[in-house]
């Protein structure tokens, strides 16, 4: 069956520009699209659209980047869509547009509702070293994350998924949901479920303190924080004054440790101790300087920091 309801879709990144491309490769009738506004990249302070917006223009359709959308709505009230998909938009929807729509307003959201609702519920879930979460598709409201659930599955995290691993597959489980519910939606056989406000959890908006790792931690609790953040935002830590990024790691427990301490060289990978075993970090990126493995690093500034505590 072909439908052909108006959606408008909303959504700024590249998990929600690949929910988006599969939408529109399925058929179904995206009107238009609305995005974050462009920002600043570089030095040079060029312009960069968002992933989302990419995406609609290789399509052919029009874009509306709104600043404050509570206050700049009526472009796409001109849409007239019959219904509105939200996909990590990142601005709050005002009222005026979750009751226009004839199919009301739909979020994809990454974890199984009524928990982790907020800004980062996929990084945050891997902070907390959950083994499984899931996506919900549900009915937006005026409040955050609490509308009622239209279609919910559950995925696995595994030791080695980041954030970055888990926003792919959980972007091609959104989709795979979407495809299945949107027919009902438009049939109007769906029955949502109410949440359980009760049993609610939240993941703030990550923030630069977020990104900071605490060596002096339980092994596990920081290879986790680490995992949670590598791909996006990114995760550093401090010695002598100076920020280091980690770009990539795993763990060992091991019980003769120095918590806080750099060790040096091991085999090919740099060694952080925690209080009950060490991060291995294979990959590193110095403040102001490229990317580089552990033994150049190492070899490098590396071996005059052996012994220095982790700020």
């Amino acid at each position: 069956m072909e439908y052909r309801q108006r959606i408008v879709f909303m959504g700024t990144p590249k998990f929600a520009a690949d929910i988006l491309k599969g939408l529109l490769e399925a058929g179904f009738k995206v009107v238009g699209v609305v995005s974050q506004p462009d920002k600043v990249f570089g030095r040079k302070h060029v312009l960069k659209p968002s992933e989302v917006k990419e995406t609609a223009l290789e399509f052919g359709l029009p874009v509306i980047t709104p600043e404050k959308i509570r206050n700049d709505y009526e472009e796409i009230l001109k849409l007239d869509p019959e219904l509105i998909i939200t996909a990590a938009y990142g601005q709050i929807i005002p009222k005026e547009l979750l009751e226009y729509p004839k199919y009301h307003c739909i979020n994809t959201h990454g974890s199984l509702l009524p928990k982790y609702r907020g800004a980062s519920p996929i990084q945050t879930a891997i902070m907390n070293g959950e083994t499984e979460s899931g996506m919900t598709i549900m009915y937006m409201n005026e409040k955050m994350d609490e509308g009622d659930i239209l279609y919910q599955e559950t995925i696995d995290i595994g030791i080695h998924d980041t954030a970055s691993i888990m926003f792919d597959r959980m972007s091609r489980l959104a989709l795979d949901m979407l495809l299945k519910i949107l027919p009902d939606i438009f049939e109007e056989k769906t029955e949502p479920v109410p949440q359980d406000h009760s049993q609610a959890t939240y993941a703030r908006l990550l923030d630069k303190e977020t990104e900071h790792i605490d060596f002096r931690k339980n092994t596990f609790t920081v290879y986790n924080h680490i995992r949670g953040l590598l791909d996006q935002p990114g995760c550093y830590f401090i010695m002598k004054d100076r920020k280091y990024k980690i770009e990539e790691a795993f763990f060992e427990l091991n019980d003769n440790t120095k918590p806080g301490v750099f060790i040096g060289l091991e085999n090919d990978y740099l060694r952080l101790d925690c209080n009950d075993g060490f991060i291995k970090v294979y990959r590193i990126r110095p403040e102001g300087k490229g990317s580089m493995d552990a033994r150049s690093f190492y070899n490098g500034t590396g071996r005059t920091l052996a012994g220095e505590q982790l700020g």
